[in-house]
């Protein structure tokens, strides 16, 4: 496998090595002890996941911009069918990248996975009919701690292939990061880090 940084400190594009013959292809997506020598900076290491969701999701779908604040959650992320716009933005307060978002298409096609570590807001687009997305998360999904931010925050200014996206009522609702807020990370530096 091969881990390369994002423009944002800890989020990582994971791209596997696949086997391909004329039967189809073969290759692995996650193998812990690969993923927890992933270590360099702020990052000490990819956790281990304890929950994997699924979703499928029409074209034009934005689900996002979601984070948990109390039980936080660090997400590996695949498509298994069409493709998406996957965005990662930092949220916690102090980072010396807060406000900062950086995005790849991730597709069924290229098999590449996305990791955004706790402490970031995520959220995709689909870019197909029936995209199929899996995500591996750090901690259990916790219904009282749902959180986000606006998927067309004008701070933000994120790209979204989509200009009229299908939203649930919940994302509809969501607050621009930069609003009167309580319900962001703080930043702690990393005092190990060179």
């Amino acid at each position: 496998m091969k881990f390369t940084p994002s423009a944002l400190p800890g989020v990582l594009v994971v791209t596997p090595r696949v086997f391909a013959d004329q039967r189809g292809f073969f290759f692995e997506a996650y193998r812990a002890d690969v993923f927890a020598a992933q270590a360099t900076g702020e990052r000490k290491g990819i956790p281990v996941f304890v929950q994997d969701n699924h979703s499928r999701s029409a074209a034009g779908t934005v689900r996002g911009l979601h984070y948990q604040l109390r039980v936080p959650q660090a997400k590996l992320v695949r498509v298994v069918r069409g493709a998406i716009f996957d965005v990662a933005v930092d949220i916690r307060r102090g980072s010396p990248t807060f406000g900062q978002w950086d995005a790849c298409e991730l597709s069924a096609d290229n098999k590449k996975l996305l990791y955004v570590p706790a402490g970031f807001a995520h959220g995709f687009c689909a870019l197909e009919d029936e995209t199929e997305v899996e995500y591996k998360c750090s901690d259990y999904y916790a219904a009282d701690d749902q959180y986000g931010v606006a998927w067309d925050d004008a701070d933000l200014a994120i790209p979204w292939p989509a200009k009229a996206p299908i939203l649930s009522p919940k994302d509809r609702e969501l607050l621009p990061l930069h609003a009167e807020r309580t319900d962001l990370p703080r930043y702690e530096a990393d005092t190990d880090a060179p």
